[in-house]
């Protein structure tokens, strides 16, 4: 037995409105978490932990998805062409508190996200460009789906004040991430 890096995450795609052509920035976006990892211009953490308060980054109140997502002024949007990023989650790793949850408002179905993870990825297909084919050859432009992926904050092994993702000998890798629609 050796120790060793895990961060394991889940990288669904989720369209509420049942159609691939409408896109997700019309969707309401809710993020438990007051804070977020940036990144810097290729797309790697930079090792800082920011608030989202008055920032675009800020969905701790639900806010649709379209509000903010083109303020390339905002150098965190103009680095990943909208968003694709970690947020810090408020749940203490609590299975039962709510991480995130979006909604569609042409279906009003509603997914809500729960983990014992300490972060969470929200990425808004910004680099789906038309050359995927999905189920009956459907293509998938930009914004055509939503991602929340419930996991550690990316290059964690090189952030020691970061949330651990180092498994030791004789330890047990444990992760829950529930998605629950309504």
């Amino acid at each position: 037995d050796k120790k060793t890096i895990i961060n394991m995450t889940n990288h669904s795609y989720f369209n509420l409105s049942g159609n691939p052509a409408v896109s997700v920035i019309d969707n309401i976006l809710y993020v438990n978490a007051d804070r977020f990892t940036p990144v810097d211009d290729t797309f790697m953490t930079t090792g800082e932990i920011l608030p989202v308060a008055s920032t675009p980054m800020d969905f701790t109140t639900p806010k649709v998805v379209g509000t903010d997502i083109n303020k390339y002024d905002y150098a965190q949007l103009k680095n990943g062409k909208g968003y694709d990023h970690n947020w810090v989650l408020n749940t203490g790793g609590d299975v039962t508190q709510l991480a995130a949850k979006v909604t569609s408002p042409v279906t009003g179905i509603t997914l809500e996200v729960y983990t014992n993870e300490p972060g969470i990825q929200v990425y808004t297909g910004n680099f789906l460009d038309g050359t995927v084919k999905g189920k009956k050859g459907i293509v998938y432009e930009q914004r055509a789906a939503i991602c929340l992926e419930t996991q550690h904050y990316p290059d964690s092994p090189n952030k020691p004040d970061w949330p651990s993702v180092i498994l030791e000998p004789g330890q047990t890798y444990h992760s829950q991430c529930i998605y629950k629609f309504k």
